[in-house]
C-alpha cells in the first residue's frame, strides 16, 4: 500500500503533537542551567574549557589512532605529532583551566574578527544583490564583537566563555520551549496550512 504526500504529513504532524512535551521539558531544562550559568560564569568557563578539553583529548586519541593506521602511506610523525599536540592541549585545559580559558578567549576574538571581515568583503561582493547591507551590517557587529573581546583580553577570559554558554544556553532553552507549545497547537489536518 502506497503512502501518499498527505499520509506523510499527517504521521509527521501527529509525531509532533505527541512529543511537544519533550521539547517544553528541554527548553524548560536549558533555560535552568542557563541561570545557573549567568549567577556562576566562573563556573561555567571552566565547564566550557572542561569541555573542550575532553574533544581535544578524543581528537587527540583518533588522531594517533589514525598515525598507526596510515603508517605506510607516510606522514606518520605528522599525523603523531598532531595527536600528541591535541593531548597536551587536552590535558592543559584540565592542569589550567584558567589559562586554557584565556587561550580559548583570545581565539574566539580573533576568530570573530576573522569572520566579520570575510562576511563584509562577501557582502561587498553581493552588494548588487537585494538585501547584502544585512549580511554586512552582521560582519560589521562581528567585527566589532571581536574587538571588543580583544581588548578587554585576558581579563576578560574569567567569565566571557561564560557568558557565550549562558546566552547559548538561554536562547536554545527558549527556541526548543517555544517550537514545543507551537507543536502542541497544531492542529489535526493543519500541515498543509
Amino acid at each position: 500500500m502506497a503512502q501518499t504526500y498527505d499520509d506523510f504529513h499527517a504521521a509527521r504532524e501527529t509525531g509532533q503533537r505527541t512529543g511537544w512535551g519533550w521539547y517544553v521539558a528541554l527548553g524548560v531544562a536549558l533555560l535552568v542551567l542557563s541561570a545557573f550559568a549567568f549567577g556562576n560564569v566562573l563556573v561555567a568557563t571552566v565547564a566550557s574549557v572542561y569541555f573542550v578539553g575532553i574533544l581535544m583529548l578524543v581528537g587527540a586519541a583518533l588522531q594517533i589512532v589514525h598515525a598507526f593506521e596510515v603508517k605506510r602511506w607516510g606522514g606518520f610523525f605528522l599525523w603523531l605529532l598532531s595527536g600528541l599536540l591535541y593531548a597536551a592541549a587536552g590535558v592543559l585545559a584540565f592542569w589550567n583551566p584558567l589559562l586554557a580559558a584565556s587561550a580559548l578567549t583570545l581565539l574566539l576574538a580573533v576568530s570573530l574578527i576573522v569572520a566579520g571581515i570575510f562576511r563584509i568583503a562577501w557582502s561587498i561582493a553581493l552588494r548588487r544583490l537585494r538585501g547584502w547591507g544585512w549580511l554586512l551590517a552582521s560582519g560589521v557587529i562581528t567585527v566589532l564583537a571581536g574587538g571588543v573581546f580583544l581588548v578587554g583580553w585576558p581579563e576578560n577570559s574569567l567569565w566571557l566563555l561564560g557568558i557565550v554558554l549562558a546566552v547559548d544556553l538561554a536562547f536554545q532553552g527558549a527556541a526548543d520551549l517555544v517550537f514545543g507549545f507551537a507543536q502542541k497547537r497544531l492542529r489535526p489536518g493543519a500541515a498543509g496550512a
